[in-house]
């Protein structure tokens, strides 16, 4: 590929720059601001700044990737969506369902290239559960419980942390929207989920206008039992999650990248890879997303299955019990 744009210039923007340099040194790496601004900063892995969309669409991109706040991909993504411009828009697909319904449609519309960054599919302890969860090595799964949460102040350190996308509901902020990668990834692994009960919570400490804390119980068509914990309030991250089954127990801690099954003859590790660097898990996801627009593949699963995520996490938002910490 010779030019590329990145739209955005936040943290995960500049980590597709930096990844795509490396993929691809000779290319023309486009950076454009969500806003339009134009920065007086220099931006680091860009060769071109532009200010509007038409600009970039006239560079002529062959790879675009939508970085932006969740509620301006739809916009964003939309022309070159329509001019059969390969997308990959980071996860969540869109801030409410009505427009990632839309996204969903116009890329069938346009038989166009879109993927959605759920890069946890690409963690290589992720691969190995879907693995082991596929050849049934815990037998019938009962039950699923995951935690995830790491303190919002600390996410940014450079930003005081309520001017973040993460804690503004008018840029999809929220501990649904920005910790989907636990709804994706269940919906991976254990298909598609419905809701039985959620309550969502704010506290006294952060004292957000978005949810700061979520507690959602959640089942599968086979019956499993997911109970699944969200927070920003985490002193310590915590990422992790244990399937109980009839021959055993897995659990998975994301953080450390290992995998250990529990059952009536003992305890071992499945997978232990702590030292695995965690941008292979961005670039695996973009050399997949290249390799499939080199063979013309432009299948919408992987928008089908964010569209649900979206639409799941609306639900939850209209049916949950509301409260603060006191």
């Amino acid at each position: 590929m010779k030019t590329i744009a990145v739209i955005g210039l936040g943290n995960i923007a500049k980590r597709h720059r930096q990844n795509l340099k490396l993929i691809y040194p000779e290319a023309t790496i486009i950076a454009l601001s969500a806003s339009g601004r134009r920065p007086s900063e220099k931006i680091e892995f860009a060769d071109v700044l532009l200010t509007n969309l038409m600009s970039v669409i006239e560079s002529k991109p062959e790879l675009v990737i939508v970085a932006s706040p969740a509620p301006f991909h739809e916009h964003h993504a939309s022309e070159f969506i329509k001019r059969r411009i390969p997308v990959l828009i980071e996860k969540p697909i869109a801030s409410e369902p009505q427009s990632s319904q839309r996204l969903l449609e116009l890329t069938q519309e346009y038989s166009a290239q879109v993927m959605v960054g759920y890069c946890l599919r690409y963690l290589s302890s992720a691969i190995e559960m879907k693995q082991l969860l596929s050849q049934n090595f815990i037998g019938e799964i009962y039950n699923f419980t995951a935690s995830v949460g790491q303190y919002l102040p600390d996410w940014r350190p450079n930003k005081h942390y309520a001017d973040s996308v993460s804690a503004n509901e008018s840029l999809g902020g929220g501990a649904l929207l920005e910790l989907s990668h636990e709804l994706d990834y269940l919906h991976w692994l254990l298909g598609p989920l419905e809701l039985e009960y959620a309550q969502l919570r704010s506290t006294k400490e952060l004292k957000l206008e978005v949810e700061e804390i979520a507690d959602l119980v959640l089942t599968n068509q086979k019956g499993t039992i997911c109970s699944l914990h969200m927070d920003f309030i985490q002193k310590q991250p915590q990422r992790e999650c244990t399937f109980i089954g009839s021959k055993g127990r897995l659990h998975w801690d994301l953080l450390a990248n290992t995998i250990t099954h529990h059952c009536s003859e003992g305890t071992q590790i499945l997978c232990s890879e702590p030292e695995w660097d965690k941008n292979q898990m961005y670039l695996n996801m973009v050399t997949e997303f290249i390799a499939n627009i080199q063979r013309g593949k432009n299948s919408t699963l992987s928008l089908e299955d964010a569209n649900q995520t979206v639409k799941l996490i609306a639900q939850i938002k209209h049916e949950a019990v509301w409260g603060v910490v006191q």
